[in-house]
């Protein structure tokens, strides 16, 4: 059976906004297909917020394989064995938080690549192909190639050392954590700060020098956001499923209220 594709990757690669769909309280398979439906092209599904486990996030990975959207996971930095467990069962992509210098960035690899990249292991045929692998050796080199792997830049540190991070066989994208950078720089929320701005053009500049997708997350609003994506930003998560709901929500319920004379 062929591998399910990565469309989140496919947009990538051709330079477009790959948009991701937060799952953090919504525990349905439906998600996908909700995410698909409203426009989304990956899930990000999050295992370091979250309070959900690997079956949670597994059992909605594998819906989506088939619903039009690309399920990834982000994990806890000191649970890369999570990332691992949902690559086995569905997951398409792995994101891990506060990755702060070149030598963290190369454990996430080694945790999620085959050999000779990684040490990830072989637990049989994966999801991503039904089940149904013809040829071992083959299907680990498609998955090493098919894997969006990324890692998440979110204090000083890290953004001093994105260079050598962007450097680092087998990673994908350095995702900006705008929320926890701020916060770490001491102007919590001020995501528009010139301190930002500049950290985002580090991270673009060494993004573009070694071929990497810059990420953005926690910058969901038409001011500040198309200036990141200006400077390069394209895998961006877009918002997470309590804060879609609210919003919708309170705009039908402002809607019908306003309704009554």
């Amino acid at each position: 059976m062929p591998i399910a594709p990565n469309l989140a990757r496919r947009r990538l690669e051709a330079g477009e906004l790959a948009l991701g769909f937060g799952v953090h309280h919504l525990r349905t398979p439906a998600v996908g297909m909700i995410a698909a439906a409203s426009g989304f092209d990956w899930l990000f599904i999050d295992m370091e917020h979250g309070a959900m486990s690997v079956d949670d996030a597994t059992r909605m990975a594998m819906a989506a394989l088939s619903q039009g959207v690309t399920p990834i996971v982000r994990v806890c930095k000191d649970a890369l064995f999570e990332g691992t467990r949902c690559l086995d069962n569905g997951a398409m992509g792995v994101v891990v938080p506060h990755v702060d210098t070149a030598e963290e960035a190369a454990a996430v690899v080694r945790a999620f690549r085959y050999p000779p990249l990684g040490e990830r292991s072989w637990g049989g045929p994966p999801a991503q192909y039904g089940f149904v692998v013809a040829d071992t050796a083959a299907a680990q080199r498609e998955l090493n190639a098919e894997i969006l792997v990324c890692v998440m830049i979110e204090t000083p540190e890290a953004v001093a050392n994105a260079d050598a991070i962007a450097a680092v066989p087998g990673v994908d994208s350095l995702m900006i954590g705008t929320s926890d950078l701020t916060a770490s720089m001491g102007i919590a929320g001020q995501i528009g700060h010139p301190d930002v701005r500049a950290a985002y053009a580090k991270v673009a500049a060494a993004c573009k020098a070694h071929g990497k997708h810059m990420g953005m997350g926690g910058v969901y609003d038409e001011t500040v956001a198309p200036d990141y994506i200006a400077l390069g930003a394209r895998f961006l998560l877009s918002g997470s499923d309590h804060a879609f709901l609210m919003a919708g929500g309170g705009a039908r319920a402002r809607f019908l209220r306003g309704l009554q004379a």
